[in-house]
């Protein structure tokens, strides 16, 4: 019997900030895969790396963001890949991030937005990003994040 292999390499990450009137999400339009697709932010796990300390790697990479919190969004994405015949699953961190803070884009994204969830929803290419959009929005913003997600990355 054949089987399709399950491979998690990769972390991802939502960036949220509050507004005067809302919460927003950042969304970075990639230049490398998924050229022009909107996305948060996300990267490969390297050797001795924990996922949350890849998520705020890459965080830092991709944006020169440094949040105020972050928190484990209990949930995965995940995806199957048909080039490689292969599931993705990747474990998706919440990051708070401070509003007057300012994005540095890296080489591997052209254009970012700080938009509401629902801008983001209809913005992003896949069910996948959109499920954990509508998560976080759940489980982060309308409700208080739950204390044991909290990492303490100190």
């Amino acid at each position: 019997m054949a089987e399709i292999p399950i491979r998690s390499f990769l972390a991802s990450l939502v960036a949220v900030r509050k507004t005067e009137t809302q919460h927003e999400v950042l969304l970075l339009k990639r230049t490398q895969t998924l050229i022009g697709e909107w996305c948060q932010v996300a990267g490969s796990i390297e050797e001795g790396e924990a996922a949350w300390q890849t998520a705020l790697r890459e965080l830092d990479e991709e944006t020169g963001l440094q949040p105020n919190a972050l928190y484990s969004a209990d949930t995965c994405e995940q995806f199957y890949e048909a080039d490689r015949d292969a599931i993705t699953i990747a474990p998706v961190f919440v990051a708070f991030i401070d509003n007057s803070a300012t994005v540095t884009l890296n080489h591997e994204h052209s254009d970012y937005r700080w938009v509401s969830f629902a801008e983001a929803i209809e913005m992003v290419a896949f069910g996948g990003q959109r499920r954990v959009l509508s998560w976080i929005e759940d489980e982060f913003v309308k409700r208080t994040p739950n204390k044991h997600l909290l990492i303490e990355s100190n």
